[in-house]
């Protein structure tokens, strides 16, 4: 349970420097910038904490030792002489990736998942199956075999409490690295013009009210060797929430997609912090208090049979934000950078493309307007 282990936080691409910013801020040892995420140091319980209170992971794995490996017969005697016992359970079945196959004569990886699945067998009595809970990932690079356990099971994007989506869903890990990708906090409100099923707003509220995303979910790692109920039991319960301060606002001009937000935002908890209005983006209004962040998903690409129609989506959207929105931030998702221009917006030069939906899209972020 003390001995160190290496974490790795798997992230999305083009948004690393906000998972490690979100590591490093939750306190994990160590945390660097990794090839595909954030590595880290820790303990078990670091590793099950990392599941529950990280937003922005996909996914953690723990790497469980390595070796080296030349051609497969040697990978069948070093696996069977592998330790798996001291991470899996007979009892609980597994399933065997690999991942990567790289400078190295083992380039078969269906061959290399069987020899790797006949030593978990053969050696400790595993049982496999392609429906395990359980997943063992190996990756080979320059024939050394690292091997790796994905102690999260579903994608952690699945928090356990959102039901209702609507067309094109924003993945609620994606939500988060964005939202902390515009310098949101916790403590200002958000505005969402085109909140679909409410993503980004349960997502900043969630945040405001310190809930753990990971509160209503189960994990893999509950089905490993050495798993202590009571000690997760306490870190559940760990972290202090509180009702949010301020009120977070959504529209959209789909009366079915508010209503999958309102309900998606009760199952939460935070649907009392969440307001919102069946209405058209550029029909908002301003909310009373100071000034916060207006961030949304519009429609692009694929999303309308006609994509000519969104200029003026996007510019009537812009002409509002400019006209009433003065001391606000925006941050808008869209796969065409003419899309954003259209707005008429102060955008900053675009970063790294990040994946989302079978696209490309980018983040567009502006300063206080």
């Amino acid at each position: 349970m003390s001995d160190p282990l290496e974490i790795f936080i798997v992230g999305t691409p083009g948004l690393e420097h906000p998972l490690l910013a979100e590591v490093q801020a939750a306190g994990f040892a160590g945390a660097r910038l990794d090839n595909g995420g954030v590595t880290s140091t820790g303990t078990w319980p670091d590793v099950w904490r990392a599941n529950l209170v990280l937003r922005g992971a996909t996914r953690v794995l723990v790497r469980i030792g390595s070796f080296m490996a030349f051609h497969l017969a040697q990978l069948d005697k070093r696996a069977r002489k592998f330790p798996w016992g001291d991470v899996l359970r007979p009892d609980v079945p597994v399933r065997v990736e690999v991942t990567t196959s790289r400078k190295s004569k083992i380039y078969h990886a269906g061959a290399a998942i069987q020899r790797i699945e006949t030593a978990l067998k053969d050696s400790h009595g595993m049982t496999i199956s392609p429906e395990g809970p359980v997943v063992i990932k190996a990756r080979i690079d320059d024939n050394r075999v690292t091997i790796s356990v994905d102690t999260s099971g579903e994608s952690l994007h699945k928090r356990g409490h959102k039901v209702a989506v609507g067309k094109a869903p924003m993945r609620e890990t994606l939500a988060a690295l964005m939202l902390r990708a515009c310098g949101y906090d916790g403590r200002e409100t958000v505005l969402d013009p085109m909140c679909g099923s409410g993503t980004f707003l349960i997502e900043a509220a969630e945040m405001a009210a310190g809930l753990h995303p990971g509160r209503s979910r189960d994990f893999a790692f509950e089905q490993l060797a050495g798993f202590d109920a009571a000690t997760w039991a306490d870190l559940r319960q760990s972290g202090e929430s509180h009702p949010p301060q301020q009120t977070f606002h959504g529209s959209d001009r789909d009366a079915g997609a508010i209503r999958m937000a309102r309900d998606n935002a009760d199952r939460a908890g935070v649907g009392d912090a969440i307001s919102l209005t069946n209405l058209n983006a550029a029909d908002i209004a301003r909310p009373d208090g100071p000034p916060g962040l207006i961030i949304c998903n519009p429609p692009y690409g694929g999303r309308i049979s006609n994509p000519k129609m969104l200029y003026s989506v996007y510019a009537g959207l812009g002409d509002k934000l400019r006209a009433d929105f003065t001391g606000w931030r925006v941050g808008l998702v869209t796969s065409e950078a003419s899309l954003a221009k259209a707005t008429g917006l102060p955008f900053k030069p675009k970063g790294a493309p990040i994946p989302h939906g079978g696209l490309k899209v980018w983040l567009f972020q502006t300063g206080t307007l």
